[in-house]
């Protein structure tokens, strides 16, 4: 309930902020089978993403559905074991020895998926950042097209073309991201800090799927 109350005070960028600052603090290494990437920040950090994406309406009904599921399913196998798995690179181990990291409903695939969720939702910020006038429409197509498109099937992408059209304006979705006591220059530098902090850590995050062959696996 504490950390409820401490989120409502925060908008969602700032309290993503906080815990990607512990999870920037993680160093994959050398060894990229040694690497550790802590599972609750990482989920709490996904979960963030989501109440944005929330924000953008419609139109990321099925992506959000997705990342829901996605977050849901590692938290599961978490639970069997919390102290393994408090390091997500262990359950990508599980399912490589056990030869199910590919399968559909996998943890690893999941972890993939969500990946690249933060993808698209780096891409979306970095182009109100250096546009702020920028059609929201247009954004967020075109963040989808360099990010989840290359990976989705025409299922998924006919799912997404559909609901573009639901997009709000840009001035409605900024004013959605701040909270009461911002501006929307307090908003900006909120955004700029984010992408710092989050596109390293998924450049490592990308390594560590090319490492377990997970970086090519597309949806229908």
């Amino acid at each position: 309930m504490k950390r409820r109350r401490e989120m409502e005070k925060r908008s969602e960028l700032r309290a993503a902020i906080e815990e990607l600052s512990m999870l920037a603090k993680v160093q994959p290494g050398d060894s990229l089978d040694a690497a550790h990437i802590p599972t609750k920040p990482f989920l709490h950090v996904c979960t963030l993403i989501l109440q944005v994406l929330d924000k953008i309406g419609p139109t990321m009904a099925v992506l959000r559905q997705d990342i829901h599921q996605n977050i849901q399913r590692l938290e599961i196998l978490c639970e069997t074991d919390p102290t393994k798995y408090s390091n997500l690179i262990e359950m990508l181990k599980k399912e490589g020895s056990e030869g199910n990291a590919r399968k559909g409903t996998s943890c690893s695939r999941a972890f993939l998926w969500l990946t690249r969720s933060m993808d698209f939702m780096v891409a979306l910020l970095q182009r109100l950042v250096k546009d702020p006038g920028q059609n929201m429409e247009q954004a967020v197509e075109e963040s989808y097209n360099i990010t989840l498109k290359p990976c989705h099937g025409w299922i998924s992408s006919a799912a997404f073309k559909v609901g573009l059209k639901l997009v709000p304006d840009n001035k409605t979705f900024i004013s959605l991201l701040m909270t009461k006591d911002q501006n929307y220059d307090n908003l900006k530098e909120d955004m700029q800090t984010l992408i710092s902090l989050l596109v390293p850590i998924l450049e490592d995050i990308h390594s560590i799927l090319r490492f377990y062959r997970l970086d090519r696996l597309k949806s229908t």
